[in-house]
């Protein structure tokens, strides 16, 4: 009588999940794109390095400390045209720092996620043992490094740009608090951009239309960015400054608000007196008020950097929410 005996098996091995073979077909699949923003990055470097040599050759024309063409310590001061223009050119350089961050965003949200979810050309990848998570989590580590290196370079060259406009008591088109100058000189450009990123994922797989997903997340990433120019200066408490005269600023200065003082510490503030008192003289108006000294509140040069981190937490506290919404929402849609 013949026994049935349990063939042998094989062990099968599995491959640990990666991202490295999805992050290999996004390269593949995105590579015009990609190149088109390496060429973006390269022609940034090189404007501001053009900028930087002008300062430099600018600076060999001029006769005194102060950037005067004219001699030094006469009533005349004229500042070379290279100056002016170079100053003229690097006070927006934030905002176009800014916009580029801003793009990558949009091309997250458009070509790289919700044309694939429009398309279904994203069923193709899933069935090849890519799990929706490995998928996205791919479409955002990408352009999240790429964005990340590339900035940073910008930032250094852009703040490289702006070193030799410093110290020259008629430079007024580039303080540091500037909104065409704060966002690009630190680290919350970068986390706007991987906000940026983070948004565009989230309307992607919410909205699954290019061209409306690309709106929204221009939208989004539009009304961040001009409530943080309009409230930056709340980031950080103010200095308040106070004497029997009006408030001296230096010229890293960056003035909040202007007004009076009582005896009790009220604030009284300039328009208090526009408005009630329109046809008389604004001190008089302050005195019967009970005003004794005048105030000044500033941000000096030294709130540069809590200013600017306290923002990058913010806006990476709003990147994180978006990437777990993404998730969330990816996971509910398709499992």
């Amino acid at each position: 009588m013949s026994t049935l005996t349990r063939p042998k098996t094989e062990p099968v091995a599995t491959v640990p999940v990666t991202l490295r073979g999805p992050v290999r077909v996004l390269l593949r699949l995105h590579r015009k794109a990609l190149w088109a923003a390496g060429v973006l990055l390269v022609l940034g470097i090189g404007i501001g390095i053009v900028v930087a040599l002008r300062v430099w050759m600018a600076s060999a024309k001029e006769l005194c400390a102060d950037g005067d063409i004219t001699p030094c310590g006469g009533p005349v001061y004229q500042p070379s045209y290279a100056r002016t223009s170079t100053e003229l050119f690097l006070s927006d350089g934030g905002t176009v720092l800014l916009l580029l961050a801003g793009l990558i965003g949009v091309f997250v949200a458009g070509p790289l996620i919700a044309r694939e979810l429009e398309s279904g050309t994203f069923r193709l990848a899933w069935a090849q043992s890519v799990s929706p998570a490995h998928w996205l989590a791919a479409r955002l580590a990408v352009p999240a490094a790429l964005a990340v290196i590339g900035l940073t370079v910008l930032i250094a060259v852009y703040r490289w740009g702006l070193w030799a406009l410093r110290g020259y008591p008629y430079s007024h088109l580039t303080p540091w608090y500037a909104s065409g100058v704060f966002p690009g000189t630190g680290p919350a450009l970068l986390g706007f951009a991987l906000l940026a990123v983070a948004v565009g994922a989230l309307c992607a797989v919410l909205v699954r239309r290019t061209l409306l997903s690309m709106s929204l997340t221009a939208l989004v990433l539009g009304v961040v960015a001009l409530g943080l120019g309009k409230r930056r200066y709340e980031l950080w408490p103010a200095v308040l400054r106070q004497s029997s005269g009006p408030v001296q600023l230096g010229p890293g200065d960056w003035d909040i608000d202007m007004g009076w003082l009582t005896e009790s510490g009220r604030k009284l503030y300039w328009q208090d007196c526009d408005v009630a008192y329109s046809l008389r003289d604004i001190e008089t108006c302050m005195r019967e008020r009970g005003a004794v000294d005048y105030f000044a509140e500033v941000h000096p040069a030294s709130h540069y950097w809590p200013l600017q981190l306290v923002e990058t937490g913010i806006l990476l506290a709003l990147a994180a929410l978006a990437v777990f919404a993404a998730f969330r929402v990816l996971r509910r849609l398709h499992g």
